[in-house]
């Protein structure tokens, strides 16, 4: 019963806040422990519905900045003028119409779930590697990827992939992550491009 209450105290509080879901407090801490935002940057969401990444990147960006969320569902929250939801599969769309580079690109990604442990970690792990494939065309040099990603059998390979591009990789699992979750999230710190 305990991570049904620290569910719903997490959803309570994101809807009294403002935001869709309760994944913003997620974010929020992982900004809170590397400094991801800063005002003005370019900011690329995947998989931004309903909204709630979106809607505290752009408070974090201010006027100055730019969110650009993709996303096959609708968002369902409403946004200021700095940042916009696109309902197209990120995976599909042109990098050269994204408006990047971005300073920054978040993912909270994740896969209908079937109850098949291993399945839905490695479909996790094939949302995140497609997710820095794009990252990889969009990032400025010396930005910054985050993504979720299912701990199973193939996190180290993606952990490594990230080794070859960033700087320096950090694993997060943030205190409102469920407790049954076997969620964490993957941040890649000084993005090198492959020249």
């Amino acid at each position: 019963m305990p991570p049904r209450r620290k569910q719903d105290h997490h959803g309570r509080r994101a809807r009294r806040e403002g935001y869709p879901a309760r994944s913003v407090y997620k974010l929020q801490e992982i900004d809170r422990r590397i400094g991801l935002f800063k005002k003005g940057q370019r900011v690329l969401d995947l998989g931004a519905s309903p909204g709630s990444w979106t809607l505290y990147a752009a408070e974090k960006v201010g006027p100055s900045g730019r969110v650009l969320g993709l996303d096959l569902k609708d968002p369902e929250v409403a946004l200021p003028p700095q940042a916009e939801i696109r309902t197209l599969d990120a995976f599909e769309a042109d990098p050269a119409t994204l408006g990047g580079p971005f300073d920054l690109v978040i993912s909270d990604m994740a896969p209908k779930t079937s109850g098949q442990r291993h399945a839905d970690q490695f479909q996790s792990y094939e949302l995140v590697m497609r997710a820095l494939e794009l990252a990889k065309t969009v990032l400025r040099p010396d930005g910054t990827f985050v993504a979720k990603i299912f701990q199973g059998a193939e996190f180290e390979d993606a952990r490594n992939a990230l080794r070859e591009v960033f700087g320096k990789v950090r694993i997060i699992r943030p205190e409102a992550t469920r407790d049954e979750s076997y969620e964490v999230f993957l941040v890649g710190l000084g993005f090198r491009p492959v020249t």
